[in-house]
């Protein structure tokens, strides 16, 4: 469906369930692939809708896994949140769990993509063979569904659709792989690109997998559904970011010398919250600065946080020109440095960015200086007295990370 009107319940149930009658699921067991909660999508509306279709379809059994990459686990008070239905009382037939990414027992090989055609994928960037190791979930299912939104993305141009197997429920492999990979060619290029090196890499590892795939893919803001696409998952995912890219895009005639990017409370460390600088980067001068107002955000990443500390934040090129010192970390996670500092140069031991990256955060400054980004005291900001000054060298982004900004 390509409308961009808002679909309400009925509507939405007919989509959905006109889209799932492509397939038959009668006695299938259903692995469903979800977002966790910091993801503008409202499961509540999606869990009633499709774990309804999937039992009148005669579905035996649905496994709902959040597909959380590296994110933490939720817990039974954050699934209830997250779906809408407490986890004590859900139905014979359906079960909620995590992705563990990081316990090697969960993890099976279904391939590798070897030396020739990752370098084939990604355009001679990366020459390293790539196990493919993914939740052995995959394998103890019949069907595999994939239900989440499509927004343009940092790593991969636009999320959703394959993204949740890599590195939705991967290992840390391909984790690695594609978000240095996505590093490479710069969170600044790629980001809102549809067709991408990394989607490539993720397209061609979900082909390994022999579990028959489908998708349900949202469009969504936190006004609604603008759209919703069931289909293969290459399919679904491509006719929502062509959607995607007119809903969740806005366009400025002019760079700005200074963004305050707002965040909601759902990006509740910086891990997730840095999505307020990729989607504001490109509409920010040469010497500008983006601002991350988040009063509530008090950690750097739960699951990372040691690695970043260790590191600090920089541009892409400080790691190529050390990378006898940096080369052993986590490829995903020099990657997310890289991505939050945005571009720059490193030349002669001297690193320049090309903007500025300011935290008026709940971490101090001591925290801010230690991961080398600028620090401001949050209580001197004060984002909506900004925004009604209506500088034009100034803009104030209200719920920062979903849309994506770009000069015309």
């Amino acid at each position: 469906m390509t409308t961009t009107h808002l679909l309400d319940d009925i509507q939405l149930m007919t989509e959905i369930t006109a889209g799932l009658a492509a397939r038959e699921w009668r006695n299938q067991r259903v692995l469903v692939l979800i977002p966790d909660g910091t993801r503008t999508m409202p499961m509540p509306r999606f869990f009633a809708i499709v774990s309804h279709a999937l039992r009148t379809a005669g579905a035996r059994q649905q496994t709902w896994m959040v597909a959380l990459g590296t994110h933490p686990a939720m817990d039974d008070a954050a699934l209830t949140r997250l779906l809408g239905v407490d986890m004590d009382h859900l139905s014979a037939d359906v079960r909620v769990v995590n992705h563990a990414w990081q316990d090697a027992e969960t993890l099976v090989s279904v391939g590798q993509i070897d030396v020739a055609e990752m370098r084939q994928l990604s355009g001679g960037l990366s020459t390293e063979a790539v196990d493919v190791r993914i939740n052995r979930a995959v394998l103890e299912h019949d069907q595999i569904l994939i239900c989440g939104p499509v927004f343009p993305h940092e790593v991969v141009g636009f999320s959703g659709g394959n993204k949740y197997l890599f590195p939705g429920i991967s290992g840390p492999d391909v984790i690695n792989a594609t978000h240095w990979l996505g590093a490479l060619l710069t969170s600044y290029a790629i980001i809102g690109t549809p067709h991408t090196a990394v989607r490539a890499v993720i397209d061609r590892a979900a082909q390994l997998i022999p579990t028959p795939r489908f998708a349900i893919c949202a469009v969504v803001t936190t006004a609604g559904v603008h759209g919703v696409f069931v289909d293969t998952p290459e399919g679904a995912w491509a006719a929502a970011a062509k959607l995607s890219s007119h809903i969740h895009m806005r366009w400025l005639d002019k760079p700005v010398q200074r963004v305050i990017a707002v965040l909601p409370t759902m990006y509740d460390e910086l891990w997730v919250g840095s999505k307020g600088m990729y989607k504001s980067e490109p509409v920010v001068a040469d010497g500008g600065e983006v601002v991350i107002y988040a009063p509530h955000l008090k950690e750097v990443s739960v699951v990372h946080g040691t690695v970043i500390r260790q590191i600090g934040y920089h541009v892409r090129d400080y790691f190529l020109a050390q990378w006898d010192t940096f080369g052993h970390l986590p490829k995903g996670v020099i990657a997310h440095s890289t991505h939050l500092r945005g571009v720059g140069t490193y030349v002669d031991g001297v690193e320049r960015p090309r903007i500025t990256v300011t935290l008026a955060t709940g971490l101090s400054r001591a925290e801010c200086e230690a991961i080398n980004l600028k620090y401001a005291d949050y209580r001197t900001i004060d984002p909506q007295t900004l925004a009604d000054a209506g500088d034009p060298e100034c803009l104030v982004i209200p719920r920062a990370g979903e849309f994506l900004y770009r000069l015309r």
